[in-house]
């Protein structure tokens, strides 16, 4: 009897879907941005798949180049950990979809996007994207953009297998991917795509074509503006699609109230730890104003989103990867540290060092877990600083010890704690001095950073910044410096608070001012 050798069962690996789009015969009809609007019911205004083009050279050696804009499906999405309710979300299979029905309309996965690729959709009031035709991939159909293509520029198929015609297609020919440096694996690759479209920062951005309305969205800028400098070829963006800065005054505002609210404990712990006895009158204070400036930041939070009245939902089903779920946990648990001080105050209790410490651990992270959010909005260059951290402490403590300087106009305070408030005052002033100089005067190594930061010292925000610093930062330094004299000083208080609220609403904005498709 001839026995049979029994093969082991090998299990396939899962389906990872991914597409190839070949720039070379792709044509610029923009059948696929048609289909897409059709099958998705996307509105007026805004697109889920458009074709950029951008014309290259100078006359009358100009070529017309086009690249299919879209979300990348990216292994590694930046819009999904940072969804604080996981309405971005990534399926087994990949595809990186989204829940409309979910969404809370924060706008953190457009500002983490590296492509431009998120929307907020004027009817949903949701965020939107590609999802790769999911719907129809469920139905084992192809997305509607690879349907209706004329010269077949658009393939999708199983990355993980090696007879897939993308696979195949990666492998026989070069193959690039938007942005590789950002480090969120897309899985959308270009065939004989040019640079001039893939990478943003190579075509200037002009108004007077009649068919681009970037001005719409980001600021344009001008060519003095315009740090790079092309020596084979001009290249201008002939048409794309405005997307809009997603986060607008109401996020460079909350940055301000909570550098308040946090900032009055950091130096209440500050004058604590120095032994400087407060009675309950300044428990109640405190807690007061750190509570007004605390609910402050909660009320422009809920403003600024698209669905404020889903708001409850970042309690209610957290993604605790999102630091915007941290950031309000963390300011929920300080605002019972004000509840219990307040308290303490009314019974005049003290609450002593251990009051201080955990006022200082949770006051400092509400004032610096921004950066961290920040760090996750991986398409805004000019935030990945590892020093944030340190300045909107620096910020924080700065706007408490200013408060407490005009405070002390209004309730009793000994001299010495006056002259630690104001010390603390001009150091503050000095180090937030220093780290905006350093961020100024040290190269930035990101393309989109050296840009944002030219438009926040040169450009549409130089206002807001100069103000900040020959305003709001120098006079206040030098008044803290050469007098105490308690009127100057709360003049100078005004002036540091004055100043922190307009830089950091040029450093806000200017970090979303570059178009990043």
């Amino acid at each position: 009897m001839i026995e049979l050798e029994v093969l082991p069962n090998i299990e396939k690996p899962p389906v990872r879907w991914g597409k190839v789009i070949n720039q070379e015969t792709c044509i610029g009809c923009h059948a696929c941005t048609v289909a897409c609007k059709s099958e998705h019911l996307v509105p007026l205004a805004i697109n889920r798949t458009y074709v950029k083009q951008v014309e290259v050279g100078t006359y009358p050696q100009v070529s017309r180049q086009f690249q299919i804009t879209r979300c990348n499906q990216c292994d590694e999405a930046p819009c999904v950990p940072i969804c604080p309710v996981t309405a971005m979300f990534k399926r087994p299979d990949g595809i990186v979809d989204f829940d409309r029905e979910v969404c809370i309309g924060c706008k953190a996965c457009i500002a983490a996007c590296p492509y431009d690729a998120i929307q907020i959709s004027p009817d949903s009031h949701s965020a939107e994207k590609c999802n790769f035709c999911a719907h129809r991939i469920d139905q084992g159909l192809e997305p509607a953009c690879v349907v209706v293509c004329p010269v077949e520029a658009i393939v999708v198929g199983n990355l993980n297998d090696q007879n897939s015609e993308v696979h195949q297609l990666i492998a026989r020919k070069k193959a690039d991917v938007r942005k590789p440096e950002k480090g969120t694996e897309p899985k959308v690759y270009y065939i004989g795509a040019s640079d001039y479209t893939l990478n943003s920062a190579k075509s200037k951005y002009e108004t007077h074509h009649m068919y681009s309305n970037q001005n719409e969205g980001y600021p344009v800028m001008e060519e003095k503006h315009h740090p790079q400098k092309h020596s084979i070829a001009a290249a201008r963006l002939a048409y794309d699609v405005p997307h809009n800065s997603p986060w607008h005054w109401e996020v460079s505002l909350y940055t301000w109230t909570k550098s308040l609210s946090a900032g009055v404990f950091i130096i209440f712990a500050i004058l604590t730890f120095a032994g400087q006895t407060l009675d309950s009158q300044w428990n109640i204070t405190n807690a007061v104003v750190g509570g007004i400036f605390l609910g402050l930041t909660g009320i422009l939070l809920i403003k600024d989103l698209e669905q404020p009245a889903r708001f409850i939902r970042i309690f209610t089903r957290p993604q605790w990867k999102s630091w915007l779920v941290r950031g309000s946990f963390i300011i929920a648990i300080y605002s019972l540290i004000l509840l219990v001080q307040f308290v303490l105050g009314i019974v005049s209790l003290s609450g002593g060092i251990t009051l201080a410490i955990f006022g200082l651990i949770f006051g400092g992270f509400t004032a610096i877990y921004t950066a961290f959010l920040f760090a996750q909005a991986k398409g805004r260059d000019l935030w990945q600083n590892p020093t944030l951290p340190l300045h909107l402490f620096s910020q924080a403590t700065l706007a408490g010890a200013a408060l407490y300087s005009l405070l002390g106009l209004l309730f009793p305070m000994s001299s010495s704690a006056l002259s630690i408030v104001h010390i603390t005052l001009l150091v503050a002033l000095a180090t937030h001095l220093i780290l905006i100089v350093s961020d100024s005067v040290i190269p930035h190594s990101l393309v989109g950073a050296r840009r944002a930061a030219h438009q926040m010292i040169f450009g549409k925000y130089r206002t807001y910044y100069w103000t900040g610093i020959l305003v709001g930062t120098l006079p206040p330094l030098l008044i803290a410096i050469f007098t105490s004299n308690l009127g100057f000083m709360a003049v100078g208080s005004v002036l540091a608070l004055i100043g922190l609220m307009t830089y950091e609403h040029a450093y806000v904005q200017a970090g979303q001012s570059i178009p990043l498709s």
